[in-house]
């Protein structure tokens, strides 16, 4: 427990190398986003695909834990405007890359996705599909909220060929679900999870998370023992990131109210054994899957691949975020769009990519990149001695060399890998690569705990 204290320090979540705080300052122009965008789809749009990633940013209540971007309403006349905004950011985008997108994957995230009815989100993917070809071995999913995740959605969805969904469950403790604002009985996950298989959907996601307020060993076990009995084919095991400089919300409770450090792991490691007990495997940071899903098979052939939709089967080198907030990657580029919906709209109406910010890697990222990403999927990573000419992996080893002193990696000279007693730290360990971090050290809190 010792480590837990030692380790448990502020840390990136290395969806993305460099980390969004460490983007250089001057953003790539949008003639350099939009050259960006198209070199790697001439690359690789015949031979991988793309994915697309569409978020959708309204929700009618405010979840208290949330760090996402969103938008609070009850009013669904936002619906068509803001799917529409969508639509013509996608057209801007077809006209960038000058041939017809093969798609690998579609995500709808959020906000609450089920926000929207179904027919709208039917009219908006079957005008994204019109001029785009599916590839065979294409995945789509979308986030649900228990609540309002009518059979409708379900039906509409899956006749468009999504498989997959993720479920916010986060907790069933109804004291914490209520000091979190996310009120989901049992039952009514239960309903969603059940409708779901009715209908044919092949990979259903639960979303958790431990360190929530009020959140105790007995909550912990009561929570996990309702979720082995709908058998989710994964589950996402969050550590809750409390982050109240950035997220207002999470200013209703206070770090009092959390469990700390030793406390946290504990609720971790509890629910990892109970996992594990139920025939879950462990796959890459916070992700559990059962033998028969995608995510476990990709981990198995080392084809498990993280960006900013987390961990995924499939690998693009192109991923096209649409919608408010939304982030894209190029490999060699990433854009964010504007985080505000009127300022998205202005933009989208003026017939101009609404990208506001972002990184042009250069090869020291991309170098850096590469261990960083083989290091969250497969515990390993290696490097060619002309790389020890990057100043930034010479340093990395330096730093690593605290983290094999106590035995949570193996290091040669031109390979780590991390150990079973590593994996809790995976963090810590992507963190000693992180040559813009070290060279900046943030003089304020910018990141959540590592553990």
């Amino acid at each position: 427990m010792n480590l837990i204290r030692k380790y448990n320090v502020a840390g990136p979540r290395y969806t993305s190398y460099p980390t969004v705080p460490y983007w250089d300052e001057t953003p790539p122009t949008i003639e350099q986003w939009k050259a960006s965008v198209k070199r790697s789809f001439i690359e690789t749009n015949d031979s991988d695909g793309i994915s697309l990633y569409i978020h959708l940013p309204f929700c009618e209540s405010l979840c208290t834990y949330c760090g996402c971007n969103t938008r609070i309403t009850i009013n669904h006349n936002v619906e068509k405007p803001y799917l529409t905004a969508v639509l013509k950011e996608w057209e801007l985008y077809l006209k960038v890359f000058e041939g017809k997108p093969r798609i690998k994957e579609i995500h709808l995230g959020g906000g609450t996705p089920t926000f929207f009815k179904p027919e709208h989100l039917k009219e908006m993917i079957d005008a994204i599909l019109k001029d785009a070809e599916v590839c065979e071995d294409a995945e789509f999913s979308f986030e649900a909220h228990p609540k309002n995740t009518t059979p409708e959605h379900l039906e509409t969805l899956y006749r468009l060929g999504f498989r997959r969904l993720s479920l916010g469950v986060q907790d069933f403790d109804p004291k914490v679900q209520e000091i979190v604002n996310r009120i989901d009985p049992f039952e009514t996950v239960e309903r969603v999870v059940k409708n779901a298989r009715k209908i044919g959907y092949t990979s259903i996601n639960f979303d958790l998370i431990y360190g929530l307020p009020l959140q105790t060993r007995n909550s912990v076990i009561d929570t996990i023992n309702k979720v082995n009995l709908l058998r989710p084919d994964r589950i996402a095991f969050y550590s809750y990131a409390h982050v109240p400089w950035v997220k207002p919300g999470q200013r209703k409770f206070t770090e009092a109210d959390l469990p700390a450090d030793e406390e946290k792991r504990a609720l971790y490691e509890i629910g990892k054994a109970m996992f594990a007990e139920n025939g879950y495997v462990e796959i890459g940071m916070d992700h559990f899957s059962l033998t028969s899903d995608t995510l476990y098979k990709s981990a198995e052939k080392g084809k498990l691949h993280r960006n900013f939709m987390g961990y995924t089967h499939s690998y693009t080198q192109l991923m096209v975020g649409l919608g408010v907030s939304s982030i894209s990657d190029t490999w060699y580029a990433y854009g964010q769009n504007v985080k505000k919906v009127e300022e998205y709209y202005d933009l989208i109406n003026k017939g101009e990519l609404p990208v506001f910010k972002g990184h042009l890697l250069n090869e020291e990222d991309l170098i850096i990149r590469r261990h960083i990403l083989n290091i969250m999927c497969k515990f390993e990573t290696s490097w060619e001695k002309k790389e020890m000419q990057c100043e930034a992996i010479y340093e990395a080893i330096e730093r690593l060399t605290e983290i094999e002193n106590d035995k949570l990696i193996e290091l040669t000279p031109y390979h780590l890998k991390v150990n079973k007693a590593g994996i809790p730290f995976i963090r810590n360990i992507c963190m000693a690569f992180d040559a813009r971090l070290w060279r900046n050290l943030p003089q304020s809190k910018i990141f959540s705990s590592t553990v």
